[in-house]
């Protein structure tokens, strides 16, 4: 099984800073389609940011400018760099995964990582 582990959550002041973590366990991540997602307290859980295992990178239209995904692939690791964060952006963020093989879609998700931004 899968695993993928969040880290790099936390407090910090809007305007401020974070970077977020996604290590996976499987030796194949490379050829994973990989996403952060959010999950705002009382609301649904939306899309961040993603990066094909190509590399081609997308973020939604609230983080343009400020956030950015990239990913190592001799690590094994996905990061999401945020920068100026706002209050809105305090959420549980999610890390998932996407290996489409002949047989179909695997989705796997990480437990989830705190972000919250005071203001």
């Amino acid at each position: 099984q899968v695993q993928l582990v969040e880290s790099g959550g936390g407090l910090v002041q809007a305007g401020g800073s974070l970077r977020l973590s996604c290590t996976t366990s499987s030796s194949s991540a490379s050829v994973f389609n990989m996403a952060w997602y959010r999950q705002p307290p009382g609301k649904q859980r939306e899309q961040v940011a993603s990066i094909t295992s190509g590399g081609s990178t997308d973020v939604t239209d609230s983080v343009k400018g400020r956030f950015s995904i990239s990913r190592d692939n001799a690590k094994n690791t996905v990061y999401l760099q945020m920068n100026s964060l706002k209050s809105e952006d305090t959420a549980v963020y999610y890390c998932n995964a996407v290996h489409i093989t002949r047989w179909g879609r695997n989705i796997y998700w990480g437990q989830g990582t705190q972000v919250t931004v005071s203001s």
